[in-house]
């Protein structure tokens, strides 16, 4: 009997049910803050061909998006004629997975009534993989940890204990990083199950039919979202710190009536440091920077994601080829949706916000190991430890609201509580605030920067890998908007640090960080005075800035004095050309 679109659609919203349940297992059961506290995960279902049937919400477009790509890599390795119930297999492969070593993915095959019938694929991001540490120092990928081709993981439900003991004997933080992999094997069981119980509720024997309705209605529905995009090529280019010298990121971008293209060529070449991003990740955040515009409704799934052409020139850093390092590839990745609203933002003009700090600030930490060294005093107790906590700068405004405060965009991931971080190690968090004035102002201010400043309770040395950008070249504005306010790193005692790499807090200092903010959306002069006037109470805008950005004179009891703001506005008014 043939079924109809409405059974077609049910079925398609429990298949996302069940790669949503599939992603809060991995969460659930993960060991590490990375997936249990923020997320920094991915999970779907795909079909014998390797196609993405359905993604989970749960998880970032990096993992996502490239996830996707890598099952082509898993069925070279293992084709679906040798795949037994209760195998799982893994790579933490940069080109063939999610861009660095710090990601492990897993697929499970799926099987019902003794047949083959889907993949089941999962990432998440360890606590540490071994070589030198998460740092961008590392000049080869050879320096920065574990490297694993697709092996089997789980052969037919016992678990290759010889992997797993290479695994333990090459990382830091070994009960973590192995309760990760088996989190990663039971998200994937889960899904299994899940999709057995589907799969005998509505009778399906396979999901041919219903994975082809998914990805030709998928595809059918992007088609007409970007022919209904305005047409046009446009090229957009950005500079940001790089690790030695800067960085510049080139896209040309077309719409046409078949699909989206972008092209890289014109960017900077790769990085003798470790923030070089493999085309796999590129692709992925490419992806979203157009989606999150021409498309942002449609699913993400193998029908949408292939109307996207993505080029990218062999060696650039964009592109870069093993044995290129590429531990900090987020560096460069999280830039690329910005690179592409530039492009999008000539093309439409009006429907893009402002630049973003975009590159997480995640503050990575660690002590002992041979990471930091020893306190000068041997009395002082100094706990060894490995910590990775997500925290953001601000986003930028958008074209009718401002912008989101200490908010990670693309990634999308959680901020860890800085309780979880002080739980578990001897990190106290001083400071983590607002940072006043580093939205950049506009019509639409953007969001605002955050400030943290961490000390070791125990008065130990400990290390910082710093993987941060945005100190050089702040977020830019658009439509007359300003830019949000550079990042910077420091120390307590007030030396100032580099914005990547491994670095010594020394014992009894602190680290301080002032993270970025987001650009702002049109011009100052023309924001609410009234929205103004809450900035400046709530603290994000200082009574001297709301003069001089926004024309905007506040009172010592926080009332808006009407005379003369219409004077410090007449005043710019006039100043202005033409």
């Amino acid at each position: 009997m043939a079924l109809s679109d409405i059974q077609f659609q049910v079925m398609w919203n429990r298949l996302l049910a069940v790669v949503e349940e599939q992603a809060q297992t991995l969460v659930r059961a993960a060991f590490s803050t990375s997936a249990r506290e923020s997320g920094d995960v991915s999970a779907g279902v795909f079909d014998l061909q390797g196609r993405m049937l359905a993604q989970a919400v749960t998880g970032t477009p990096g993992h996502v998006n490239s996830m996707a790509a890598s099952i082509k890599h898993f069925l070279a390795a293992f084709p679906v004629e040798t795949m037994r119930e209760g195998d799982s297999y893994v790579t933490n492969d940069p080109w063939k997975a999610t861009g660095h070593l710090s990601d492990f993915t897993v697929v499970s095959p799926a099987f019902h009534q003794g047949r083959l019938v889907a993949l089941f694929a999962c990432t998440t991001h360890v606590v540490d993989i071994g070589g030198q540490g998460q740092s961008p120092d590392g000049r080869q990928i050879y320096n920065e940890g574990l490297w694993i081709p697709p092996l089997h993981l789980v052969r037919q439900g016992t678990v290759d204990e010889t992997l797993m003991a290479i695994i333990r004997q090459n990382v830091r933080e070994p009960v973590q990083v192995e309760g990760d992999l088996y989190a990663l094997v039971a998200c994937n069981e889960i899904g299994a199950h899940r999709l057995r119980d589907m799969m005998t509720e509505y009778a399906l024997s396979d999901l041919g039919e219903l994975g082809q309705y998914i990805i030709d209605t998928t595809r059918a529905a992007m088609l007409k979202a970007i022919r209904a995009f305005p047409k046009g090529r446009a090229q957009a280019s950005m500079t940001i710190d790089g690790y030695d010298r800067p960085v510049d990121l080139v896209a040309t971008l077309t719409v046409s009536d078949d699909g989206v293209a972008v092209d890289y060529a014109g960017t900077s070449p790769t990085s003798d440091f470790g923030i070089n991003c493999p085309k796999s990740y590129t692709d992925a955040y490419t992806a979203f920077g157009v989606k999150c515009i021409v498309a942002p409704s449609i699913p993400n799934n193998a029908g949408s994601l292939e109307l996207i052409r993505v080029e990218a020139p062999e060696g650039c850093i964009v592109n870069a080829q093993p044995p290129c390092a590429v531990m900090a590839r987020s560096i460069i990745g999280h830039m690329l949706p910005d690179v592409i609203f530039g492009c999008l933002h000539q093309i439409a003009p009006g429907r893009v916000p402002a630049e973003g700090t975009s590159c997480l600030w995640s503050v990575k930490l660690s002590a002992g190991h041979g990471i930091a060294p020893r306190p000068q005093d041997p009395s002082v107790q100094a706990t060894p430890f490995t910590v990775t906590s997500f925290h953001s700068g601000g986003t930028g405004a958008r074209p009718t609201l401002d912008g989101l405060s200490a908010t990670p965009f693309p990634s999308g991931v959680r901020s860890v509580p800085i309780e979880v971080t002080e739980a578990f190690t001897p990190l106290v968090v001083w400071k983590k605030e607002f940072r006043s004035d580093s939205g950049g102002p506009g019509r639409y201010r953007g969001g605002m920067g955050q400030t943290m400043v961490i000390g070791n309770r125990e008065r130990a040395p400990f290390a910082i890998l710093a993987t941060f950008d945005r100190t050089q070249f702040a977020p830019r504005g658009r439509a007359g908007g300003k830019a949000g306010a550079l990042g910077a790193l420091s120390l307590g005692s007030g030396a100032r640090l580099k914005s990547k790499g491994r670095q010594i807090i020394p014992e009894g200092d602190v680290l301080v960080l002032e993270m970025p903010g987001g650009g702002g959306y049109g011009a100052p002069m023309e924001r609410d005075p009234q929205m103004v006037l809450h900035d400046v109470r709530s603290g994000l805008v200082s009574r001297e800035a709301a003069r001089g950005e926004y024309g905007v004179e506040i009172t010592a009891d926080f009332q808006i004095d009407e005379a003369a703001t219409a004077r410090l506005r007449q005043r710019e008014k006039a100043s202005m050309p033409g």
